[in-house]
């Protein structure tokens, strides 16, 4: 795993120690020794988590860490804060500043290379995201990150621990300000959070016949749970079993005793990361669906059929089933444009593409091919099928005029189509769509306002 990690500290023998910690597991290591210089390396270069010391001159790690999660640029990279500070109220206000671990020196370096490496792949991913999202501005970053979606409702946790003596302390903690439901069966548990779809799950260790480790590894293996946050309970002895958790896939944990402030604020870290993620995973299908979708007609455009067209090809010829298209254009439709401008051009296109849906099949693909010109896809569709839904569509359209809106006349429009299905093993996706145009050609010269089938 290779990654650039900053180590921020104003004590060059703190900074030695970390740099000769992360290069020797091959991490590319950027160091800083003032809060402006992070704020600046931050700005220059791709970094993928920051260590950061919170006792330094003139800016502290609390104020760095607040205008690193302020910015949009720089708010998906995973602070860590190291420190020999320990008491809670550090940490919670760490938290509040919008850290995502915690460090304290001396560093463990078990631990150390345990939470960057977490952290990374938890970076590779929102990377990922952002970087397929980047075309899409209906995202709003400022908006994710600031949670305020979070804030209108109350969080509803499950907490799978067996103890009720445990169960009851963390209900009370939470109590009034997230919806806990207690699970004390972790089998049970499991399909609780998979059915129940909660925002965070906790999981406490301390089970008499089960592993808590197991439930992790299930939760992340269903794509239901895959991306829900995981919050461990360990008793402080047991790091180990946490690294390993947090191999698996572990999102955050507390120990006991749980200090209720530092809950409620890793809680709220791990909602707005969860809230985030949601928004670029949002952005990422309307991204997707509007660069195969044709946005005037609301069907597929020339891109995802020509995707498309080879999957049921392939399909088809596997299966030996027929497979049809269709080709159609409508007549004369440069005098609509030319009499009714283009606004009346559009109101006939998408009224066509409604007339398409209502003639064909849910399994057919029906797409925009470019200007006036559609396809229609039919798979366990033969020729003569084919060429009857074909006659079917036009006689649609020749039967009804066409509205421009009030005000406006009606026209009458009429439409050509051409017909072909695969025949024989030489066959391809592309002349099976060649054919198809060459019989829409036929159609339009031989009169227009009819169907022929290509017969090969």
């Amino acid at each position: 795993m290779t990654a650039r990690i900053l180590v921020v500290d104003d004590v060059p023998a703190n900074v030695l120690l970390l740099q000769t910690r992360l290069s020797a597991e091959y991490f590319d290591v950027v160091t800083a020794e003032s809060g402006p210089q992070a704020l600046a390396a931050c700005a220059e270069q791709p970094i993928d988590v920051v260590l950061l010391d919170i006792m330094m001159p003139d800016m502290d790690g609390y104020e760095v860490c607040r205008r690193l999660k302020a910015e949009p640029d720089t708010a998906h990279i995973p602070v860590v804060m190291v420190t020999a500070l320990d008491q809670q109220s550090d940490r919670v206000r760490g938290l509040q500043a919008g850290a995502d671990d915690f460090l304290t020196k001396p560093v463990d370096t078990m631990q150390l290379l345990t939470r960057v490496k977490s952290l990374v792949r938890l970076k590779n991913l929102s990377d990922e995201l952002r970087l397929r999202a980047a075309t899409s501005r209906t995202i709003a970053i400022k908006t994710l990150l600031s949670g305020a979606d979070e804030a209108a409702h109350q969080p509803s946790i499950l907490l799978v621990d067996e103890r009720d003596g445990s169960t009851l302390g963390l209900s009370s903690v939470l109590d009034g300000w997230a919806t806990v439901q207690h699970q004390n069966d972790p089998q049970a548990g499991f399909f609780d959070a998979v059915e129940g779809q909660p925002d965070l799950v906790m999981i406490a260790t301390g089970f008499k016949n089960y592993d808590p480790l197991r439930i992790i590894a299930q939760l992340r293996s269903v794509e239901r749970t895959r991306f829900t946050p995981l919050m461990l309970i360990a008793n402080p002895e047991e790091s180990d079993l946490v690294m390993r958790a947090l191999e698996l896939g572990l999102n955050d944990y507390v120990t006991r005793p749980v200090e209720p402030q530092e809950l409620k604020a890793r809680i709220t870290t791990q909602l707005k990361r969860k809230h985030f993620h949601e928004g670029l995973r949002a952005s990422l299908t309307e991204t997707l669906q509007l660069a195969i979708t044709d946005p005037l007609t609301g069907l597929h455009n020339r891109r995802y059929l020509e995707g498309h067209l080879q999957t049921l090809f392939d399909r088809a010829a596997k299966r030996q089933a027929p497979l049809s298209v269709m080709m159609m254009d409508l007549d004369h439709f440069k005098q609509v444009n030319d009499i009714h401008g283009h606004d009346g051009g559009d109101t006939v296109l998408r009224e066509f593409a409604q007339r398409l849906r209502r003639n064909v099949r849910g399994m057919d693909l029906a797409c925009r091919y470019g200007g006036e010109e559609f396809i229609i896809i039919m798979p366990e569709t033969d020729q003569q099928t084919a060429r009857q839904v074909a006659e079917r569509l036009r006689m649609a359209i020749e039967a009804a005029p066409f509205a421009l809106g009030p005000g406006k006349p009606d026209i009458d429009l009429t439409v050509s189509i051409g017909v072909s299905s695969v025949v024989g093993d030489e066959e391809t996706a592309s002349s099976l769509l060649k054919r198809a145009d060459l019989a829409l050609y036929a159609a339009k010269d031989s009169g227009r306002n009819r169907v022929i089938a290509d017969a090969a």
